[in-house]
């Protein structure tokens, strides 16, 4: 294919720090960047848990005060980031530093977004819609799945609509991501799997995206080999600390893959279960990636059988298409595996429902990039496969 005139961005924190221990490094980090009160945002559970006492104890003896805002849902809304923005405010806050998950780290975002342009987070949804920076922003990842700690994607549900906004702006970055597989090690094995075939999605939907150049093939492609060794592990173990801090940089390497070439039909249909359902987003990717993957497979079949590859399917003999298929059928082996469930109806999504997802897919930002266009009735039909 003849090369277009069209220029490619690659966009990563200034600073990331990988590897065991390295959330403690989190209070020197956010002094570095001259704060004096950080707005800690985590979820009840990391709060509950102490795991946020934690840090505000290792920011505060950095000499840096902190105020923990535990709001964040598991599908991060609008109402959150507000909430959000009235502790931040109240609190005279020049920071932020997100602990958890993608819902942390989204509302984290959110919050930043609002507080450095003005205005309501619905303002920002779309692409680069920010003019503002962000304060001062750290984000601590506590799951291996969805890169939100890295990246400039912001998920957040409009609860009008019920619709995820997808908000993809550069001034998102987090100024520093730390992935301290410490962190993640003990959570449940639902909450692995989910999280790792998260980060599958990435990294498969990156690969195959109409503007991944040879940087996020790279990142991609070596995120489903380690996914592909690391992901059973850590589902079956979650003491394993190598197979945790493996999957850590898997979803990582995955994160820089799609935060430059993008998503496409697997994210913008999953964003609309979520919104639709409050699912979680990594059991949405894991039962969708193998129906759109069936539905892009004739558009780009090589692309397939290197998935296949680095899967670990054995691909001698094959054609490309023989190939990429295989691809797919492990995709399906390892969700079921590792106890995703194998349709939308066992998640007790409505057929009635499947019209007007269909149609609010076909607006989100991630399909842009899709390798196939798909017509509304063609997206309906997918969602109909993966039931």
């Amino acid at each position: 294919m003849a090369l277009g005139e069209q220029t490619y961005g690659f966009f990563i924190p200034t600073v990331s720090l990988m590897g065991v221990g390295s959330a403690k490094e989190t209070g020197e980090q956010v002094k570095a960047l001259g704060a004096s009160k950080a707005l800690i945002v985590t979820d009840k559970g990391l709060s509950a848990m102490g795991v946020a006492d934690k840090i505000k104890e290792q920011v505060e003896a950095a000499g840096v005060k902190a105020v923990i805002f535990d709001g964040a849902e598991p599908n991060p809304t609008d109402i959150n980031v507000h909430d959000g923005v009235k502790v931040y405010q109240e609190n005279g806050c020049d920071a932020i530093i997100s602990l958890g998950g993608g819902s942390s780290h989204d509302c984290g975002k959110g919050i930043g977004l609002v507080i450095g342009n003005g205005g309501h987070i619905r303002d920002f949804e779309g692409v680069n819609k920010s003019t503002k920076s962000m304060p001062a922003f750290v984000a601590i990842n506590t799951t291996a799945g969805t890169a939100s700690e890295m990246t400039r994607f912001c998920i957040i549900t409009n609860t009008d609509t019920h619709v995820k906004m997808a908000i993809v702006d550069w001034r998102c970055t987090p100024n520093i991501a730390i992935n301290d597989p410490l962190l993640m090690v003990g959570k449940p094995a639902a909450l692995t799997a989910a999280t790792g075939m998260d980060a599958l999605t990435h990294a498969v939907e990156a690969y195959v995206s109409t503007i991944a150049t040879p940087i996020t093939d790279a990142c991609a492609i070596k995120a489903i080999e380690l996914i592909a060794e690391f992901l059973s592990k850590a589902v079956a173990n979650g003491e394993d600390l190598e197979a945790r801090d493996r999957m850590a940089y898997a979803e990582y390497l995955a994160g820089m893959a799609f935060n430059n070439a993008s998503l496409g039909y697997v994210h913008s249909m999953a964003h609309q279960l979520g919104g639709f359902y409050n699912l979680p987003h990594g059991v949405c990717n894991a039962i969708l990636l193998p129906a759109v993957s069936q539905y892009n497979l004739i558009a780009c079949p090589k692309r397939f059988a290197d998935i296949a590859k680095a899967l670990g399917e054995n691909v001698d003999g094959l054609s490309v298409t023989e190939a990429g298929q295989k691809a797919i059928d492990r995709i399906r082996t390892l969700s079921a595996s590792i106890g995703i469930p194998t349709g939308l109806k066992a998640l007790n999504v409505k057929e009635e429902d499947l019209a007007i997802m269909a149609e609010n897919a076909k607006k989100d930002a991630c399909q842009f990039t899709n390798p196939r266009k798909a017509t509304l009735e063609q997206v309906i039909q997918i969602f109909k496969d993966a039931m």
